[in-house]
């Protein structure tokens, strides 16, 4: 009878702590959606910081889930004044942290999926090719890698490889945004 009761106990306590987590992911979802929305307009003044401003700008821009903050446009533009591969790195790092908030909205199970048909596609590939799916979702600019985060973080896929597949996807893509402005820059320089 002792050992019902002491289970009881331990499963009434790891639910008590799972809506915890929950609810802290929710605020933690919001207060960064809220940051994103309301610093949106000073997020270029932080481009005169270098690496460390691209940084937090991929950051803030990949923390909202609801309206994303464009940072391509400054990783691109960067990378024709600074290095293209430090400024691929820093985005990279700063946009898969970002990322994080729609993981966290699917872990705490308070995201509203709007397309079902998506959602339930994605789910499948997670669950089947969960690596790979977040790694090429992440290489290509895509309003669907929000989904995605949120699809992980409801099937509870491991953090750490949400967050090295991301990582992965995102600095290549930013590093190609980055070098791509460096070429810019050097081609606009031959003709002017």
């Amino acid at each position: 009878m002792g050992l019902n009761k002491e289970k009881a106990s331990t499963d009434s306590a790891r639910r008590a702590r799972t809506r915890i987590l929950r609810l802290l992911a929710l605020l933690l979802v919001i207060a960064a959606t809220g940051a994103g929305i309301l610093w949106r307009g000073q997020l270029g003044r932080l481009v005169a910081y270098g690496y460390p401003g691209i940084f937090l700008i991929s950051l803030v821009g990949n923390a909202t889930v609801i309206f994303p903050a464009p940072s391509l446009a400054l990783v691109f533009a960067l990378g024709g004044v600074l290095d293209p591969f430090l400024v691929g790195l820093a985005a990279g790092l700063g946009e898969s942290l970002g990322e994080l908030t729609g993981y966290l909205a699917g872990y705490g199970g308070q995201a509203v999926i709007e397309n079902r048909e998506i959602y339930n596609r994605l789910q499948g590939w997670m669950r089947h090719y969960g690596l790979a799916t977040i790694f090429f979702l992440a290489l290509f600019p895509s309003p669907f890698f929000d989904l995605a985060g949120i699809t992980a973080g409801a099937l509870r896929f491991p953090v750490g490889y949400f967050l090295l597949s991301c990582w992965l996807g995102k600095t290549i893509k930013t590093t190609i945004f980055a070098l791509a402005g460096a070429h810019s820059f050097f081609l606009l320089g031959r003709f002017l």
